[in-house]
């Protein structure tokens, strides 16, 4: 039986993970519908649409695989991690993908070189798409195999009592098959970071110009900037902190007992979860359309409960 602490991590787990879904299924819904309807999407949210679709199924993953876990049904889990695996690997390249179109149309350097990104980007957006499927399926295929190898082979030299080689084996997968892994995660974090720190390096350059030349005047568009900065710096605190947990994780740096491995889950999926509520709260579109629903809830609600008081 699990202690009551252990509880109410995995509760609060299971709310953040609903919560993420719903919001994610949100996006998906609205600019799927858009992009179905108008059969054409603007290339950022054609972006944003694909990143919800791979963190809803991200969240639902980690709830299925967690739960698994928790009831020892291993054998069913180790399938469900591989599934995890290209999902998580394409939603870091789909992040790393939203960050850089962000930088590239928002930031203001000048030079030839970033005046032709801005130009193209946008028409090169379906391409990177297809791009970060491919390069995650690849991804998945040499983890899958490494996986696959190190499984059978322990179990058929485990049934023989031949744990020298086992442990061998072991050794070799975390000299090998772990760095490639970790080293193919590092490549769109990195891009991310790097896009990140740029966009955030601009938006401040930009902030104190518009400072230094009219000093007293606090408009709309000096609020925007202390937010995108505000929300970017969040972002990358959160998103780092869930990328240096995969690592930890995977290299077996260090072993957490199973209440603190679902502390360990709630906050390595909260920075997710509240990103895709600043994208929701971010676009006017999204915007618009959840204040709709809200409105259409609450009058429906109003509706009935005058209609019980009658």
């Amino acid at each position: 039986m699990p202690s009551s602490l252990t509880l109410i991590f995995i509760v609060i787990f299971f709310l953040e993970s609903l919560a993420a879904m719903l919001q994610n299924g949100f996006m998906v819904a609205v600019l799927g519908r858009e992009w179905m309807r108008c059969h054409t999407l603007p290339s950022g949210d054609m972006i944003v649409a694909c990143l919800a679709a791979s963190r809803f199924c991200l969240h639902g993953m980690a709830l299925l695989n967690n739960f698994l876990g928790f009831f020892d049904f291993c054998f069913k889990a180790y399938y469900f991690n591989i599934s995890w695996g290209f999902i998580n690997a394409i939603t870091f390249w789909l992040t790393a993908l939203l960050a850089v179109f962000y930088f590239v149309k928002i930031s203001s350097f000048s030079h030839p070189i970033f005046y032709w990104l801005k130009w193209r980007i946008s028409q090169s957006v379906p391409r990177l798409l297809l791009g970060s499927l491919i390069t995650s399926g690849v991804t998945i295929i040499a983890v899958a195999t490494g996986n696959s190898i190190l499984v059978q082979m322990s179990a058929s030299q485990s049934s023989h009592g031949n744990s020298t080689l086992v442990e061998r084996i072991q050794t070799i997968y975390c000299h090998f098959f772990l760095p490639n892994e970790v080293l193919l995660l590092s490549i769109p974090f990195l891009l991310f970071l790097v896009s990140t720190l740029l966009l955030m390096f601009s938006l401040h350059q930009h902030f104190q110009q518009m400072r230094n030349h009219r000093p007293n005047q606090g408009g709309s568009s000096t609020q925007a900037h202390i937010m995108a900065l505000r929300s970017l710096g969040f972002f990358l605190i959160f998103y780092t902190s869930y990328f240096l947990s995969l690592i930890i994780v995977s290299m077996h740096i260090t072993t957490l007992q199973n209440q603190w491995h679902w502390a360990w889950e709630v906050v390595t999926y909260a920075g997710i979860c509240l990103h895709s509520s600043i994208l929701v709260l971010s676009s006017p579109k999204l915007r618009k359309t959840l204040k709709i629903m809200l409105w259409k809830a609450l009058d429906k609600s109003w509706f009935i409960s005058s209609y019980q008081y009658q």
